[in-house]
């Protein structure tokens, strides 16, 4: 048995993973603004309540049940993400700013605060984009999705490095198209060739076993583009 947290956990890639991991047996926390639909699955492996990675009072809730009812944590899964769609002369000095605060700065303090409760064998995967990847195809409108989710990738890089005495893993997934409602946002009408249920199993599988093979890496999970 495992204990996991997943962030961005109400829908698409998250919820199935929430689901996958807690049949399994594992102990997971999913968290997300919305936690109605994690909630109402009454999953007796999951617990769940409202987050906002961006708010201090949240994460908070969060150390305080990793401390109280786990002590430890095997693996967290940084899932969560803000997509903005918009021409860039178009995108305001705030919207940017949205954009990061959930998607590099959310990431970054939620690690920050989990780290202490990891140990040797722990394993963080942030999930990225393909769209983050240096070379790969890029897609108008996306300036600060993208940017943010390159964004990660280095920074993950540098935790590996940072950590490597500790024995925890650090590894990015830059996913490409996969049939969610974030890909509906981003690409209107686009059918992408993975479901949400597919990916989820890969992350899961990828998560517990990944970090005896890798660590810092980055890996692209995509057969289309987008």
């Amino acid at each position: 048995m495992k204990h996991i947290i997943i962030t961005g956990a109400s829908r698409g890639i998250g919820f199935e993973m929430a689901k996958l991991f807690a049949d399994q047996g594992n102990q997971v926390l999913a968290l997300s603004r919305n936690e109605k639909p994690i909630v109402a699955l009454k999953h007796k492996n999951i617990h769940a309540f409202s987050f906002d990675i961006c708010k201090s009072e949240d994460l908070q809730r969060m150390t305080d049940y990793i401390s109280q009812e786990w002590n430890h944590v095997d693996i967290l899964i940084n899932n969560a993400g803000r997509l903005l769609n918009k021409p860039f002369a178009e995108i305001s000095k705030k919207e940017f700013e949205e954009v990061y605060k959930v998607n590099v700065f959310g990431v970054a303090e939620i690690t920050r605060l989990v780290l202490p409760f990891m140990k040797s064998g722990s394993h963080v995967v942030t999930v990225s984009s393909m769209g983050g990847i240096q070379g790969s195809m890029k897609f108008p409108g996306l300036a600060a999705y993208s940017s943010s989710k390159g964004a990660v990738i280095t920074l993950s890089e540098l935790l590996a490095e940072e950590y490597k005495e500790s024995g925890i893993a650090f590894n990015v997934l830059a996913l490409g198209a996969v049939q969610t409602e974030m890909l509906e946002e981003a690409f209107p009408g686009y059918e992408a060739p993975l479901s949400a249920i597919e990916m989820a199993t890969y992350i899961r599988d990828f998560s517990l076993t990944g970090n005896k093979l890798y660590n810092g890496k980055v890996l692209q999970v995509s057969s289309s583009t987008p």
